[in-house]
């Protein structure tokens, strides 16, 4: 099995640092534009181009991984390619991610210096270790705030509800309980229409909770992957 990491909206591998270490062997992908290359403008142009970097590597029983963002790009590879994965795990997703107007207008209008933006940015990663924080400070930085616009603009267009049901893949579903981009309210929804999925709210986690309670989200996972072997 061949486990693959997909960040959320302005993020990066990063996001996944703790499971990268933890899962040998595993791979967490930098999106185009993330830093470097042109960001695609849709969800679906993000499939397309997570699906090209995978067939091009010749992965094989791919258990694809996405938070945020990730999560969305997950759910619809799991809908248009279910025969080219193992099992999906989406972590605090939804089917549908519209997007509240201040993290949109911060990212439009991010101030002298970005510092506005940055501000926001520091809101993000309050809850994780110091070490991991700086680097991951210095990586929004790189890929800035018009990139992380145009994927929440992409996020904001999203929606598979009518769709999520034909799901039919094992699936993996968890969120921290402190969400409040991604409330719990969503990993309920996916957990309900899902058939078999499994549902885990991590107390006390936040949006980026495998960042901030990275034993517990390694746990799960670990648990999930077992059940597929």
């Amino acid at each position: 099995m061949k486990l693959v990491f997909v960040h959320g909206a302005g993020g990066s591998s990063l996001s996944f640092y703790y499971q990268l270490r933890h899962f040998r062997n595993s791979k967490a992908i930098d999106l185009p534009g993330h830093p470097t290359g042109k960001a695609c403008v849709s969800i679906e142009g993000y499939l397309e181009w997570v699906r090209g970097f995978t067939t091009a590597r010749r992965y094989k029983d791919v258990v694809l991984c996405g938070h945020s963002m990730g999560g969305a790009i997950a759910q619809l590879y799991a809908l248009r390619y279910p025969d080219e994965l193992r099992g999906i795990i989406l972590i605090g997703t939804g089917a549908r991610l519209r997007v509240h107007d201040d993290y949109m207008n911060r990212c439009a209008s991010p101030g002298e210096d970005n510092a506005v933006w940055m501000d926001g940015q520091r809101d993000y990663y309050q809850g994780v270790e110091s070490d991991i924080y700086q680097v991951l400070m210095r990586r929004s930085t790189e890929v800035g705030p018009a990139v992380e616009l145009n994927d929440l603009q992409a996020c904001d267009k999203f929606d598979v509800m009518d769709e999520i049901h034909n799901i039919d893949l094992p699936t993996q579903v968890m969120c921290g309980s402190e969400d409040i981009m991604t409330p719990v309210k969503y990993t309920d929804y996916l957990g309900s229409k899902i058939k078999d999925a499994r549902v885990q709210v991590i107390a006390g986690g936040s949006h980026y909770v495998q960042l901030e309670q990275y034993q517990k989200v390694n746990e799960q996972i670990e648990r999930f992957l077992s059940s597929l072997k």
